[in-house]
Order: structure tokens, then sequence, then C-alpha cells
């Protein structure tokens, strides 16, 4: 038995990520009006922070900072063997060291000069990229989705894109990564996320006793199902934003006239953000079942295999 097509789809996505990672550092490091792009993004971000703002993204950055991360990345472990799938707990366990443990190597061997940021107290280094805080964060948030019981992964997949947006707003309001840092810390965490589910789903294909068989594997989730709830988490976010622009309707509409990077990059790291989280629920899923009496009835050599689905 060859690798499956799930399988090498993941793979597949792996191998672009690493493809992406590397056109993202060259971006950054070697395309001079690139490096300006990202200097100006950030500056709009950094005009973001204020007093009442600074907590809060203190408290996000908390989060994914080391000493606390580590009880953080050990909730999508204990989900999945309180679930009884050791499997899934070791593919989160994967994803997390391996996503982290390669941003943190990548810092040094990949440091190059950066533009400079002309704004006191902003002190960037050279190492800066891929950013560490993203990569946990995404890495968590990717590990949640995959652990957590299936029909709970869309829900799932709408709050931790919100949590992974308000640890990338804190690092770019508070001056700690450039732009394109955050980018490839997604990078990161996406492409070990595949990865560690190509290796996965190929075990479970070689070792059919263990599970129903790979199609039936997933929860029967539909795809308006597994879009929605994410969306409608999207859009109450936007909702709020866009109440809290209003009280000061006339200096927002003149920031984001002049600063149409800024504003168009935070729209994609959200639209990133939230493609990611959907995007793995997606991946995830099996069709919903038919209704009665719209198809035909199962034959015995369709039957599925006795067995529970490790990913629902």
């Amino acid at each position: 038995m060859g690798i499956p097509r799930r399988a090498r789809t993941a793979f597949t996505g792996a191998g672009l990520g690493v493809l992406a990672l590397a056109l993202t550092w060259y971006a950054a490091h070697e395309v001079a009006w690139l490096r300006r792009v990202d200097v100006n993004i950030l500056l709009g971000f950094l005009q973001l922070n204020r007093p009442r703002v600074d907590w809060i993204a203190q408290a996000f950055i908390w989060c994914c900072d080391p000493s606390h991360y580590v009880v953080l990345a050990a909730a999508p472990v204990v989900i999945a063997l309180l679930r009884g799938r050791r499997r899934l707990a070791a593919t989160a366990f994967v994803l997390l060291a391996g996503a982290n443990a390669t941003t943190e190597l990548l810092k040094p061997l990949t440091a190059g000069p950066r533009d400079h940021v002309a704004v006191p107290g902003i002190m960037l280094t050279n190492a800066t990229w891929p950013s560490g805080h993203t990569t946990a964060a995404m890495s968590l948030a990717l590990a949640l989705i995959i652990c957590v019981p299936g029909r709970l992964r869309p829900v799932m997949s709408g709050l931790m894109a919100l949590f992974v947006i308000g640890v990338v707003y804190s690092l770019l309001a508070l001056g700690a990564h450039y732009p394109s840092d955050i980018v490839g810390g997604f990078e990161v965490a996406v492409t070990w996320t595949l990865a560690a589910l190509g290796a996965l789903w190929t075990y479970e294909a070689h070792r059919p006793a263990l599970a129903t068989r790979l199609s039936e594997a997933g929860a029967r989730v539909s795809v308006l199902g597994a879009v929605l709830p994410p969306l409608a988490t999207l859009l109450a976010a936007l909702g709020a934003g866009l109440m809290v622009a209003a009280t000061r309707a006339h200096s927002a509409i003149g920031f984001a006239g002049s600063h149409v990077a800024f504003i168009t990059a935070a729209a994609g790291l959200v639209a990133l953000s939230f493609g990611c989280a959907t995007g793995l629920s997606l991946l995830l899923r099996r069709p919903a079942t038919p209704a009665r009496g719209s198809g035909p009835a199962p034959t015995a050599a369709r039957r599925p295999r006795p067995g529970r689905s490790l990913l629902g």
C-alpha cells in the first residue's frame, strides 16, 4: 500500500511551505523595496500602541513566553490522551516541538541585515526571522484543532484564529518583530502541521487494524458547518473593531487613507490566521452523512471496517 491521497496532499503542502519559507526569507532580507514595505507596515502598527493597549499586548505575548507556553502547549496533548487518541497526542507533540525548535534554529542561521526602524525604544536585531511567538501561537492553535473532538473543530478554529491575531498584532504594536517575521512564523507552524499529519495518515493507512479506513476518518461535518463558526467569529470581531473605530471615525478614516500598506497587511494577517485554522478544520473533516434515501445503501464491499476514527 502506498501513501494515501490525503497524506500526499499534506506532504505536498509541507513541501510548498518550505518553498514559501525560503521565498519569504529572501524577500525580507534581499529585496530592497520589500524591506521598505516591511518597515512601513511596522510603523503603522507602532502608531496603534497606547498605554491602554500596552497591557493587553503584553498579556498576549506573556502567553507565548517560553515558561508559560510550556503549560499551554501541554493542553492539546493532554486533551488527546484523555480522549484515548495516543497517536493524535504524538502528532501534536511532534508539530509543537518541531515547529518551535525549527524557528529557534532558523533565527541565527538566517540572520541578516534589516532596514532600521527610526522609532525611539525600538531595537530590532538582525536575528528576528521567523517570529518565535508567532510560531508558538500558530502551532498551539493548529495542535488544539487537531486534538479536540471533530465537531468542536470549527468553533476551536475561530477562537484560536482570534488568539493568533491577538498575539501577532501585539508583537507588531510593541515593535518586537517585522511583519515578514510574522509570516515566517505562520509558515513554520503550518509546514510542521502538514508534515506531522501526513506521517500520521501514512502510518494509519499501513495499520488498518488500528482505526477505520482512512476515507472514513474525521468528523462528519459539512463544508458549511466547518466554515460558518470561524466566519461568525471573524465577523463578530470585525464588528467590535468597527464599533471602536466609529467612536473616532474622522481620525480612523484619515489614518486608513494614509496607511494603505498597513491596512492591507493587517487584513492579510487576519486572512492568514483564519485561513490556516479553517483550512485545517476542513482538511480533517469528512462529508456529512447523506440524508436517508438520498443514495444507495452501502454494500458489503463498501462497509467501513470496525473500529473508531482517530480523528473524530
